[in-house]
């Protein structure tokens, strides 16, 4: 399950970040596609899954592709604020010193936007967590998910019941890992 959870995490890491590096840095591009963005974030990821499952069977494809479809949205649109919130003056410092676009982004952009992307990873970890376990029971042969509906199936209700503490555990310690990576950036920057 966790190994489930960070996979589907750096996917979305890697579709949100430079997404929303690219809707926050243009107001045409934003205005474009905000509506669709608005419109795919309102749906349930969950609601997905009849649709995931016939395109790409079950087992572990689909739900990768679950949760990092429920967890993109945190991280572009945090992105994308990110990019809006940095202080003009320090583009126009980067302009005066002829930085190209490249240095622009690596020193001063992504810098400066590294706070919101991490406080989009803490969101999406929450949504993440609260998707997993539905999608582990799509014809996976492991996770938490499979094991709920395995001790559901066998009556073996203590189990279950520390199974359910589990999961609240283990989304603690992940909300709390967010958490203390975004605070030990923002004093360190």
């Amino acid at each position: 399950s966790l190994k489930r959870i960070f996979v589907g995490l750096f996917l979305a890491l890697l579709v949100g970040v430079p997404l929303g590096l690219l809707v926050g840095s243009s107001r045409k591009l934003e205005a474009a596609t905000t509506p669709a963005f608005q419109f795919l974030r309102m749906i349930s990821p969950l609601s997905w899954m009849p649709i995931v499952v016939m395109l790409m069977g079950v087992g572990g494809q689909p739900i990768y592709f679950l949760l990092a479809f429920a967890a993109v949205w945190p991280i572009m649109l945090n992105t994308a604020a990110g990019v809006r919130q940095l202080d003009p003056r320090w583009l126009q410092l980067s302009s005066s010193l002829s930085a190209t676009r490249w240095e622009t982004l690596r020193r001063v952009i992504i810098p400066g936007v590294v706070g919101h992307v991490l406080t989009g990873v803490r969101l999406a970890i929450g949504i993440l967590w609260i998707v997993l376990v539905p999608c582990e029971m799509l014809g996976v042969s492991a996770g938490l998910g499979y094991y709920i509906l395995d001790t559901r199936d066998r009556l073996a209700y203590s189990e279950l019941m520390a199974m359910v503490l589990l999961i609240g555990l283990l989304g603690f310690a992940l909300d709390a890992l967010a958490r203390w990576l975004h605070q030990r950036w923002v004093h360190a920057g």
